[in-house]
């Protein structure tokens, strides 16, 4: 993989972070849900979150 440009690498950052917040918060939705098929839709959406963040991370791995 190419060498990432400092505007590249603050982009990459702020998406981490963006996907990390949203993570959070729709566990923390989930949490507080009381209806099962919106809790799972919170449930499914922060994993999904987590999922391309993760995606993301490897970027700064390479």
């Amino acid at each position: 993989m190419a060498n990432l440009s400092q505007i590249e690498l603050q982009n990459l950052r702020h998406l981490i972070g963006a996907h990390d917040t949203t993570y959070q918060k729709l566990n923390s939705y989930a949490s507080n849900c009381v209806d099962p098929q919106i809790k799972q839709l919170f449930t499914k959406s922060a994993q999904d979150a987590l999922t391309t963040k993760q995606k993301l991370l490897t970027f700064l791995n390479n």
